[in-house]
Order: C-alpha cells, then sequence, then structure tokens
C-alpha cells in the first residue's frame, strides 16, 4: 500500500489516506468509460469533491429534502436504544461522516455511558474530514480521531484489520441507496466481514411513499439539487481537463415506479461535442441525451431483510420516524 499515508495533526488527531493515486486513477478511467457506454453515465461516488460536499450540506438543510429531518428525528427518539451495551471499549465507525451533524446526538448519548470515545469517520473529500473533526475536537474533550480518506470498500477493509475493541458502524443518510441491488449486496458483505461477533452496523434506508415527495426532494425550488449534480461536470472540467458548458445541460430527477429509484440525469440541451483532455477523449451528445449520475433505491421492510439476508447479516431491530418515511435498521453478523 505504497500510495498510503498518515498524517498526524495532534495527540487525538490523525488521517489516513488510503489508496490516494488509485482515487484519482479511478476517477479518469470510470469517467472514460462511463461517458464511452452506449447509455452515458457517472459514479455518484465523485460528487463529493470539497464543493460537492459544500453544496450536500445545503441540500439536507431545504424543506423539500425531508430525509435528513426525518432521520434526525429517528436518532433523536431512539439513540439511547442504539447505543445499548456500548461501553469504552467501543469505537464508533462513521462511513461517509461528511460533516457530522447528526452524529453528534450519536456523542453526547455515548459520552452519558462512556468517558471516552474512539471516533474513526471515513470520507471521500479530505477537506470536508479534516475541517469537520477539528471542529468536533473543539466542542468534544473526550473525543480521540482516526480519520480515512478513501472509499468504503478500503476503508472498511483497513477497519476490520485494525485493533479495536467493539465495533458500532453508523452508515447515516440512506447513502446506500445510491447503490444498485447487487452493489449494495455487496457492500453489506464487506460490511460484515469487516465486523466480529459483538459488532454491529446501523443503517439508513429512505422508505418507498409518494410520487409526489420523492420527486420535490430531488428537484428543489431553490435549484441547489441541481447545482450539485451540475457541479460533477465541473469536476471533471478542473480535474481532467474537460471543456463541458454547464449551461448546455439540465437536471433531470423523475421517479422510476418499476425499479423504485429516483433517478437524476444531466440532459443535454443542444448538439454539443466536449473534449478530455487529459485522456485526449471527445463525447458528442445529441440535443436531448443524458448522462445518468445517480440512483436512490427506496426500500421496503421486507426488501431490507432480503438484503441482509442475501449479505450474511441479521436485521436484528428497525426504528423509524413517526410517519415512517426513514428507517434506521441495525445488523448483526448472521
Amino acid at each position: 500500500m505504497g500510495s498510503d499515508s498518515t498524517l498526524v495533526y495532534s495527540r487525538r488527531f490523525r488521517v489516513k489516506t488510503i489508496e490516494a493515486a488509485r482515487l484519482r486513477a479511478s476517477f479518469a478511467e470510470d469517467v472514460r468509460q462511463g461517458l464511452s457506454a452506449r447509455s452515458k453515465r457517472l459514479s455518484p461516488r465523485y460528487f463529493y469533491d470539497d464543493q460537492g460536499s459544500q453544496l450536500f450540506e445545503r441540500i439536507t438543510e431545504l424543506p423539500e429534502y425531508y430525509l435528513t429531518r426525518t432521520e434526525t428525528e429517528t436518532l433523536r427518539r431512539h439513540v439511547g436504544a442504539m447505543l445499548q451495551g456500548v461501553d469504552a471499549e467501543t469505537a464508533l465507525v462513521e462511513l461517509g461522516s461528511g460533516s457530522s451533524t447528526k452524529t453528534r446526538l450519536i456523542f453526547d448519548a455515548f459520552l452519558q455511558r462512556s468517558a471516552t470515545l474512539h471516533y474513526l469517520p471515513v470520507d471521500i473529500s479530505k477537506t470536508m474530514l479534516v475541517q469537520s473533526c477539528r471542529t468536533l475536537l473543539k466542542e468534544y474533550e473526550a473525543l480521540e480521531i482516526t480519520g480515512y480518506v478513501a472509499r468504503y470498500e478500503e476503508a472498511l477493509a483497513a477497519i476490520g484489520q485494525a485493533e479495536l475493541g467493539r465495533k458500532l458502524i453508523f452508515f447515516l443518510g440512506s447513502s446506500i441507496g445510491n447503490l444498485e441491488p447487487h452493489q449494495a449486496r455487496d457492500f453489506l458483505a464487506r460490511l460484515a466481514g469487516a465486523m466480529s461477533a459483538d459488532d454491529a452496523a446501523i443503517i439508513g434506508f429512505d422508505a418507498q411513499k409518494e410520487v409526489r415527495l420523492l420527486e420535490a426532494a430531488y428537484n428543489d425550488a431553490q435549484g441547489v439539487t441541481a447545482a450539485f449534480n451540475l457541479n460533477l461536470l465541473r469536476r471533471i472540467n478542473r480535474e481532467l481537463a474537460a471543456n463541458f458548458d454547464l449551461e448546455a445541460f439540465a437536471h433531470y430527477a423523475p421517479y422510476n415506479i418499476q425499479e423504485g429509484r429516483i433517478e437524476m440525469h444531466l440532459v443535454s440541451t443542444r448538439e454539443q461535442l466536449v473534449t478530455i483532455g487529459t485522456m485526449g477523449q471527445q463525447v458528442a451528445l445529441r440535443r436531448g441525451e443524458s448522462i445518468h449520475t445517480e440512483n436512490s433505491y427506496k426500500y421496503t421492510r421486507a426488501q431490507i431483510q432480503d438484503l441482509a439476508e442475501s449479505a450474511g447479516l441479521r436485521l436484528d431491530r428497525t426504528w423509524t420516524d413517526a410517519g415512517e418515511m426513514f428507517f434506521l435498521c441495525r445488523f448483526l453478523l448472521a
């Protein structure tokens, strides 16, 4: 793992960057393959550069975006039950930590049971991770942080090999919905591989609901989600020397009833030819042609149960908000 590095910021804070060179190379290769495909696509994992992470934080505060509010409500109501049995030897892992806003509810409840807490946040944006962790260290004197700048796959492998006590792994925000069903199963299998018998994982799933509520959440009146979607092209322009004209694309996010998912697209508003300089690639787009950037699957309880069983996990308990719009599910090894 020659491209791995560890940066020690203080006695209480260090950050491990896993396979940084691979992260850069995979971005270029994924863009090349996705834009060469017959149905053009880009992976949602690349939304989260520094600007994308900031835009997503704004999305979570929008009136249409019910997901953060309902998940936060569920955490407030049930965090005590979620932390049953934790002690000073329990490490708290968070995948896709972002600004760690909701995580503070977990910290507050955790530190009522333990005098110290080892927190292991995982995020693909080093800037976001370092900024949020520095803020947390000022707020919580009992906190020790080992951050991971990595994709979930590499982070889970590293955390699974680390000498930790019991692990409580959180994956909040319905990020698992961005994965195709087979990818979600593979992710949960990797998660199971990183867990020991005493560990638990708590994962957020967005519930199936009325189409109007779903589509409003991804087509906000302020256009923040559209800016978030378009920022992916801005990132390609900056990092891969492309010349996408962002004004020549429209954000489109319908609900696909048959697949049970929101689909996010960038639709070309005119015929155009785009050059990606670092790869010498040219991408021709017809008027009305779409670049598919994200899916967000919505789940039923039965689908979550089936998904867990297929990955070697057992769905132990489910918590929800008053309107049952969002699920937080605890998984144990089967």
